[in-house]
């Protein structure tokens, strides 16, 4: 790989402790600690993405570069850091946090001038670690692996991972925090963004009274990653906080139309560019319910559940609008542009859905008829995914029990039928309002719904091969992936077995997963 070319602008800009001391501590007035990889002695490369080594400038891997990708041996030109930042974490304010497992190596541009950040997650303690070991399991690693690349092909803004390797150590954990800790195989991934940055950079310089730097750290993410960013003076840290609001509302849309539910949505796992990071609790969708959360942790309050998403993006935003007031100094501007956030996401999420009912455009109606769809999906138990796609290939001249009982984790009774029924009839009444044929509303159908998804027992089941030294799952997952608006893999493409229903680190999870 190409590394000799990775640079350090982050550091080079803004105040920074050069201790290389590891120990949790406060580290007042500064944006990030130097700290170097706790490095390892027998590590292991499970894969390699090679098309994003290409993409972002790295070139093709070498069997020496295995010591890049654990961080053991890291070439002069290269000096890693964690970052600091704040946070509000279940609604409350945690003070200082940061990188506590990822440690950056720096940034690399491709040949086409774009910047792309690269970290390790896995590497060993840094000064924010919170009295944990910095280190990372197989169980976690795979799972950000996998998903990372999985919305990338979906079309949904992402992080990405350049590699998972093993680390040849054994790592404790409670997976489900409930006093059995265990010893799990040790793992690092190497992932990548145009930028980590997270509103929780922006809450602790307001919080420290450090005007100033978050004046300059505002002014460096504008020019960096606001091109469209024109204006002057306050006008353009208006115009900055506008862009993240609509960024933030648009990502959320996206989670909404492929059915991805972030299950620790804290003000520190937010982008400020609009991008999905750090894959902890996750879970797709799968029977309709606006009150799922797959994070133990998140239960019974459900803040982060599936249908408050949306909200709590905005809620997010408030505390960042709270974070940048000094510069702002506009309580009306940021009221106005916090409530106007509600009313272009609903646009924007009807918008959405009508994209993937092959609608060709939102009609005052359909507010109802989601309404009743939605309360059709979760008294049914439908398959979230499953549903559009048998929507898609309907035919009338087909039982409908049996197409749609492959879709329901329910029993379809004929009082489910009925219902379905009465749905469908409503369905064909609105397709008929369209001005496009019933081609191009399949294909429209097509475009915005998958076939595959990345269902957390495939995951599970993923983690116990690659456990036992098999991979057989991990390539096919892989594979299927890359092509998720097609049916690569059928055997993908059901309903969750019901052998994996109440299965801890399956349609369980906790922050440690």
């Amino acid at each position: 790989m190409n590394i000799e070319h990775i640079k350090h602008p982050f550091t080079e800009y803004f105040p920074g402790d050069f201790s290389k001391n590891p120990m949790q501590r406060n580290t007042p007035k500064v944006l990030f600690s130097t700290i170097d990889p706790i490095g390892f002695d027998h590590p292991k490369l499970i894969h390699f993405n090679s098309n994003l080594a290409a993409e972002i400038g790295l070139g093709q891997y070498d069997q020496n570069d295995i010591n890049f990708l654990v961080g053991n041996h890291l070439p002069e030109n290269i000096q890693p850091y964690a970052t600091a930042y704040a946070g509000h974490q279940f609604g409350n304010w945690a003070g200082q946090l940061g990188d506590g497992r990822a440690i950056f190596a720096g940034e690399i541009s491709s040949h086409s001038g774009k910047a792309t950040e690269i970290q390790w997650k896995g590497a060993g303690a840094t000064p924010y670690s919170r009295h944990a070991d910095g280190r990372a399991v197989l169980r976690s690693s795979l799972r950000e692996y996998l998903m990372s690349e999985a919305m990338f092909h979906l079309g949904v803004p992402t992080t990405r991972a350049l590699s998972l390797s093993l680390t040849g150590e054994d790592v404790i954990r409670d997976v489900m925090y409930n006093g059995n800790p265990q010893a799990e195989k040790g793992a690092i991934v190497v992932r990548t963004a145009e930028s980590f940055l997270r509103f929780g950079h922006f809450e602790l310089l307001s919080a420290q009274n450090e005007y100033k730097t978050l004046e300059k750290l505002t002014e460096y993410v504008i020019e960096r990653y606001f091109p469209e960013i024109t204006s002057v003076g306050v006008q353009k840290y208006k115009d900055f906080f506008e862009n993240i609001s609509k960024r933030t509302a648009d990502l959320m849309v996206e989670w909404y139309r492929v059915g991805f539910v972030h299950g620790v949505m804290n003000t520190d796992n937010m982008s400020i560019v609009g991008l999905t990071i750090d894959y902890g609790p996750y879970s797709m969708m799968e029977e309709y319910d606006l009150n799922f959360t797959p994070n133990t942790t998140d239960i019974p309050e459900k803040r982060y559940a599936f249908g408050k998403q949306g909200q709590t993006s905005q809620w997010n935003l408030w505390q960042l609008a709270n974070a940048l007031h000094p510069l702002i100094k506009d309580e009306k501007f940021l009221e106005d542009s916090l409530n106007a956030f509600g009313t272009y996401f609903w646009e924007a999420h009807d918008n959405m859905l009508c994209k993937k009912f092959g609608f060709d455009q939102l009609l005052e109606e359909d507010e109802e008829f989601f309404t009743n769809w939605q309360g059709l999906m979760q008294e049914l138990q439908m398959d979230y995914t499953l549903f559009f796609n048998v929507l898609e290939t309907f035919n009338e001249e087909k039982d409908l029990k049996s197409q749609f009982q492959k879709v329901s984790y329910g029993i379809l009774d004929d009082k489910s039928l009925t219902k379905i029924e009465n749905f469908l009839s409503i369905y064909k009444i609105r397709l008929d309002k369209n001005k496009i044929s019933r081609n191009s509303s399949i294909l429209l159908m097509r475009e915005n719904n998958p076939k595959f998804i990345l269902r957390n027992y495939l995951l599970y089941q993923c983690i116990e091969e690659l456990n036992n030294g098999q991979s057989e799952v991990f390539y096919e997952l892989l594979h299927a992936l890359q092509k998720p608006y097609e049916e690569i893999i059928p055997k993908f493409s059901g309903k969750r077995p019901i052998k994996y229903d109440n299965i801890p680190g399956c349609s369980m999870l906790s922050c440690s997963s």
